[in-house]
């Protein structure tokens, strides 16, 4: 079946995250106890709300999105290439800018979206930040009322699973063990929040993020028994 996909239809896509605010005393007092119960199980008595506050971006309530790189494939007679571009700057714009993508250019029935993890994380992340800044979900992304045929999303993950619902197998292992470059080469998802609040460099996260996205299409590929690209096929615009 993955065989049959049209690559020129599938929009790759990667998404980073970080806390909403800098630090935990930026929080109003409602956010701290919110947070704090929210996470409670999760610290147990190893950390305080406060020193568990670096890991809020991974959740959507308490979390922002700094970044969101795409990628897709054009074929061009044998020529192929995979075109990234990135969202980055003030979220609710960057959510605009990424929703106008998908309504003009990935909004047909057959168009799908993927991402590694995507319908545990990136789908409902960005989903969720829409709501959060008023955005009406574009088609999509909103899965009210959608029988599980009709959401037009892959997993990398969930390709990777083969039905074994227990399985976790993180992006990094996964391009390892299948021979593909590894995006993790400079940093990793645990060090965005210090590259964007402490060294204030978004350019580096854009970066990984593009890696990402080119990663799972990779992955792809992989899975279909094709070449890999190459570092001449990937292009940023």
């Amino acid at each position: 079946m993955l065989h049959k996909l049209d690559l020129e239809h599938i929009l790759f896509l990667d998404i980073e995250t970080v806390p909403e605010h800098k630090d935990f005393d930026d929080l109003s007092d409602e956010m701290k106890y919110l947070w704090a119960d929210k996470t409670k199980y999760q610290r147990k008595e190893d950390f305080s709300a406060e020193e568990f506050y670096d890991r809020a971006g991974i959740w959507a309530e308490f979390g922002k999105i700094v970044c969101i790189s795409v990628g897709y494939f054009t074929f061009k007679g044998e020529t192929r290439s995979f075109r990234t571009t990135s969202f980055y700057g003030e979220e609710k714009q960057l959510l605009l800018g990424f929703k106008n993508l998908l309504e003009t250019h990935f909004n047909r029935p057959h168009h799908l979206l993927c991402a590694h993890n995507g319908k545990e994380f990136d789908f409902p992340y960005i989903a969720r930040r829409m709501i959060i800044h008023s955005i009406t979900l574009p088609y999509k992304l909103n899965l009210f009322g959608k029988k599980p045929w009709e959401v037009a999303h892959l997993d990398t993950l969930d390709l990777w699973k083969f039905g074994d619902y227990k399985h976790y197998t993180s992006l990094k292992l996964l391009t390892g063990i299948l021979g593909i470059p590894s995006p993790k080469d400079d940093i990793d998802g645990s060090q965005v929040r210090q590259v964007y609040y402490e060294e204030g460099d978004i350019d580096r996260i854009i970066i990984y993020c593009e890696k990402d996205t080119v990663a799972v299409a990779q992955i792809i590929l992989r899975l279909r028994q094709e070449e890999l690209l190459s570092e001449d096929e990937v292009i940023s615009v």
